[in-house]
């Protein structure tokens, strides 16, 4: 399949900042079942300082809004081609080793609901993929899709035992249950193309997973399945912090506003 993609961020300062300073993690990367075939990143209203590859592997732009600035607009866009792999990513790639994504962090560390939830699924399967899927399905069953209740500094611990939260929240529970049970696990962010609609109004998130015999395979708890062709990936970590599209900060007088609008089409 060739999906087309657009990504607009825009930053709106209500009075002129001293400084802002921004990593962009916005252009997908080549993997199995995925190839960019065109791609380019824009900024308005600011500066590109520096352009490199991150431990995880990221293309990452750094970009800074000087003094007076009173907006930021970051514009992603370009085509690219999937194949359905089952959610099957294979062998793992880059510097950062298997098991880095073994550790915890502030996001996915498991409290009391999620070792509970984790330990009740039992270990009855046929293969640690079934595993997988049943813990998938019942993140999305126990936890539901909601927006507005949660935010990106919500843990996976309190969106689970809140038992509402979006698709940055199933995937922190995915991977930090996944990890409890022994799984090398990372949180991926990226495009989907809805069936229903163009616009959106963010990108997406779902979780992978390592699995011995097949290598990292991907499953995405608010959707109950595994991604096919219509996931694009972009950035991996072991959170949300460390696989953002953008991260940064601003020094001024009041509270930045944020607006983001996202296309995916065949």
């Amino acid at each position: 399949m060739q999906l087309k993609i657009a990504h607009e961020t825009r930053y709106e300062f209500p009075q002129p900042v001293a400084y802002a300073l921004y990593q962009l993690r916005l252009t997908p990367k080549a993997r199995a079942g995925q190839k960019v075939l065109s791609w380019d990143v824009e900024v308005e209203g600011g500066t590109e300082e520096a352009r490199f590859v991150d431990p995880f592997n990221h293309e990452t732009l750094l970009v800074s809004a000087g003094a007076g600035a009173t907006s930021l607009i970051v514009r992603a866009h370009g085509e690219a081609e999937t194949d359905d792999t089952a959610g099957i990513v294979g062998k793992h790639r880059g510097s950062t080793p298997i098991w880095f994504y073994e550790r915890t962090s502030e996001l996915t560390r498991p409290g009391p609901t999620i070792r509970r939830f984790a330990n009740s699924l039992g270990s009855d399967y046929d293969n640690d993929v079934d595993r997988m899927h049943t813990l998938m399905h019942a993140i999305g069953a126990s936890v539901t899709y909601e927006s507005g209740k949660t935010n990106v500094t919500t843990t996976a611990e309190e969106a689970a035992s809140a038992g509402h939260g979006v698709c940055q929240d199933h995937t922190h529970i995915f991977v930090s249950a996944a990890r409890y049970l022994g799984f090398p696990a990372r949180y991926v962010s990226g495009y989907l193309m809805m069936n229903d609609r163009v616009q959106q109004d963010a990108s997406h998130a779902w979780a992978e997973v390592y699995v011995d015999a097949l290598g990292w395979v991907g499953f995405d708890a608010s959707n109950a399945i595994s991604p096919d062709s219509r996931y694009v990936a972009v950035a991996t970590g072991l959170d949300y912090n460390d696989a953002a599209p953008i991260s940064g900060l601003s020094f001024g007088p009041g509270a930045e506003t944020l607006d983001v609008t996202v296309q995916v089409q065949q």
